[in-house]
């Protein structure tokens, strides 16, 4: 049985695709590094990596290695964690990534708190897309992500955080503004809304609920999607049309602005947010603690639990929930 040095050496030597730099991430030299590996294959008699391609990648057999040895140094490292349960103290490096259309309104709403109630957590927190915060997930690279669910990852485990709804931010004096409620028919009547980039869940949760392959153009010859919320915003205010907004971006919104927005008749398209961590993690006590953490600094314009009067919107055609 590989030993766990030698386990951690071949789980960096998947993330990195390279020895030498698996070796200085193990702080161990490349040549102790190799030995070690080249030992594991052996007592396993299975060749785990493919070292004629560059960067060096898994074989088909590695792959199953790699995915047990994950289990095993996720078991250990829960024991580890036992001793937290003793003095009930939190503490260690945690990594968390959260998908930009939530950074801008999530983070500030309990980074304050969660450093002040747990000051030996040492929290690094990374802005990913959904995509890159799964492939993340799976490798290692951080502990949890907050991002919009269900992900249809059977591996990942969740705990919802919150229920946020949707709503429309138009131009001034635009046409939707003449309603009070609007209904998704109101909004194929106009051809001016601005949107997310690709590889922005957010983007595929509006299509979907407006049953759209694609965009709409302002302008005929003007093609733009954009990667923030704050530039459709703009975009809105400074050009012409509408966008999407979810509701802790609506709360940022001066009075004037939130002139300019509307609301839809129930069932009022929503997100369901999570924090999604890998079912095997071992750093639940600090997941937990986060989730409490979160949901004690929400405002009453998001809700906990999911209404009635809401709808989650997929984010892939695909998924079936």
């Amino acid at each position: 049985m590989p030993s766990l040095t030698q386990l951690e050496y071949i789980l960096t030597v998947a993330k990195t695709g390279h020895f030498g730099k698996a070796s200085e991430h193990c702080h161990v030299s490349q040549p102790s590094l190799s030995i070690q590996i080249q030992k594991a294959e052996e007592e396993l008699e299975i060749q785990i990596f493919d070292r004629n391609k560059k960067p060096i990648v898994l074989t088909q057999k590695g792959k199953v290695v790699i995915e047990q040895a994950q289990k095993i140094i996720g078991e250990y490292k829960q024991l580890l964690s036992l001793s937290r349960l003793e003095t009930r103290e939190l503490k260690g490096s945690f990594r968390l990534a959260v998908i930009p259309t939530l950074s801008s309104s999530v983070i500030p709403l309990f980074l304050k708190e969660f450093s002040k109630k747990y000051p030996k957590v040492e929290l690094f927190i990374n802005e990913l897309t959904t995509e890159n915060i799964i492939r993340a997930l799976n490798m290692d690279e951080i502990d949890a992500g907050i991002l919009a669910t269900p992900l249809g990852e059977k591996n990942l485990e969740k705990k919802i955080l919150f229920f946020e709804a949707f709503n429309v931010y138009c131009s001034k004096n635009h046409p939707l503004l003449e309603k009070n409620f609007l209904k998704v028919s109101d909004l194929r009547k106009h051809k001016d809304l601005w949107i997310l980039s690709d590889g922005h869940c957010f983007k595929n949760q509006v299509l979907n609920f407006c049953n759209m392959n694609s965009a709409l153009e302002t302008f005929k010859n003007v093609h733009f999607q954009s990667g923030s919320l704050e530039t459709l915003k703009a975009l809105v205010e400074k050009v012409h049309g509408y966008t999407f907004l979810p509701q802790l971006n609506i709360d940022r919104l001066s009075a004037s602005e939130k002139k300019q927005t509307r609301h839809f008749k129930p069932l009022a398209p929503s997100r369901e947010v999570s924090i999604v961590f890998l079912r095997s993690h071992w750093k639940k006590d600090i997941i937990q603690s986060l989730k409490k953490v979160v949901q004690g600094q929400l405002p009453a314009s998001v809700k906990k639990i999911k209404e009635s009067g809401f709808k989650v919107i997929r984010i892939d055609k695909n998924d079936s929930y």
